[in-house]
């Protein structure tokens, strides 16, 4: 079942959702609802053509920081200092080179504009945050999400030359400040930089745990 919110500033519980982790359907982008969404291990994921979709994965795709996979390459490559990495300098330009990069098999964003709008609203605030990468004084590469304690939510990531995101991802995880990244959608390179499927179970024990 579907459920559909309202004015209310709560969900259901989220081992309620669909097979594919749909939850819930409308209610707004506040940012009131979004770290409580994020608190519950649920997450906005809908384009221009469709109401607000919240999600709640049956399983969900992580990389735990001690857990963090840096080949020998790219080792060799990060001693070269060819990056300077800044976090919370340039967050708007951040989410907009994610919203814009192109991405092979990918038709469009679900990045929206009022996403976006969103998401810089919550970082005004200090709740959602930015890794940016640079070379040659050039945005080159970066990520951003929201941390729940020593849970960064990561919700997207970009690149213009090789490695740029590769670096923000080593960067989140090596700072101290996290013990795992929610990487939400699996892709090959991060499951070789050591990222894996858990249970929500699982997930919400380490969410809960790390916010604790």
């Amino acid at each position: 079942m579907i459920f559909s919110l309202d004015e209310r500033l709560l969900f259901p519980n989220p081992e309620l959702a669909e097979d594919d982790g749909l939850l819930a359907v409308g209610g707004d982008l506040s940012t009131d609802r979004l770290l409580l969404a994020y608190q519950q291990g649920i997450f906005p994921w809908y384009s221009d053509e469709t109401p607000i979709l919240w999600y709640s994965p049956h399983e969900r795709f992580v990389l735990y920081a001690d857990e963090l996979r840096v080949s020998t390459s790219m080792k060799r490559f990060l001693r070269k200092e060819p990056f300077h990495i800044t976090v919370n300098q340039c967050f708007e330009e951040v989410i907009t080179a994610c919203s814009s990069v192109y991405r092979k098999d990918q038709d469009g964003t679900w990045i929206t504009a009022d996403m976006k709008q969103a998401y810089i609203a919550l970082h005004q605030l200090g709740y959602a945050h930015s890794i940016e990468v640079w070379q040659q004084n050039e945005l080159v590469g970066g990520m951003y999400g929201v941390p729940i304690g020593n849970v960064f939510c990561g919700e997207s990531m970009f690149s213009r030359v090789s490695n740029a995101s590769k670096a923000a991802l080593i960067h989140v995880c090596k700072c101290g400040l996290y013990k795992m990244v929610d990487c939400q959608v699996h892709t090959g390179h991060l499951a070789f930089m050591g990222a894996r499927m858990i249970s929500r179970k699982e997930y919400m024990g380490a969410l809960h745990d790390c916010v604790v």
